[in-house]
């Protein structure tokens, strides 16, 4: 298994466009199966984008801090990932916007996976050798161990909350 940081997250992006593949494929009345699909998509970008907040941004924005602006972008984007998981944990699959905030949650999570895929990842690949992105995956594979799999609802809505007021 590479420790390529670039390498795993790329598996990562893997799994979750195939989770929304799934949902998108689900029948309209099926919710039992939309409920299961949207839980593993929240519990696998809960996962990621801890692994990537608290590991490679720090990393990668310490080693090239060209990519400064690249990382604070990523940030955000996480942040209402972040807080559209929160509030789909925490709903009904009955809830007739459940559909509608998973496909905003898709389209969102999709823009930013190719953003990273298609401009970020090779940034960083140019600027970082070999060794540092298997060091960086290495740490990525150890937080991942204790990373939480469901949003920490407190502290997205805080974030949120923040964020409008101040």
């Amino acid at each position: 298994m590479s420790t390529d940081a670039i390498v795993l997250l790329k598996e990562d992006h893997k799994e979750v466009r195939q989770l929304f593949r799934d949902f998108e494929a689900a029948d309209d009345d099926a919710r039992a199966v939309k409920a299961d699909l949207v839980s593993r998509i929240v519990e696998a970008l809960t996962v990621h984008t801890y692994i990537e907040n608290e590991v490679m941004y720090p990393m990668v924005r310490e080693l090239v801090p060209d990519l400064e602006n690249d990382i604070l972008e990523s940030y955000e984007e996480h942040h209402v990932a972040d807080v559209l998981c929160a509030e789909l944990d925490a709903m009904d699959p009955d809830d007739e916007r459940f559909d509608a905030k998973t496909a905003v949650l898709i389209e969102s999570v999709g823009h930013h996976i190719e953003e990273e895929e298609g401009d970020w990842f090779p940034k960083v690949r140019s600027a970082l050798g070999r060794k540092e992105l298997q060091e960086i995956g290495a740490r990525m594979l150890e937080v991942r161990a204790t990373a939480p799999k469901r949003p920490q609802h407190r502290s997205s809505l805080k974030k949120a909350a923040d964020a409008l007021l101040g």
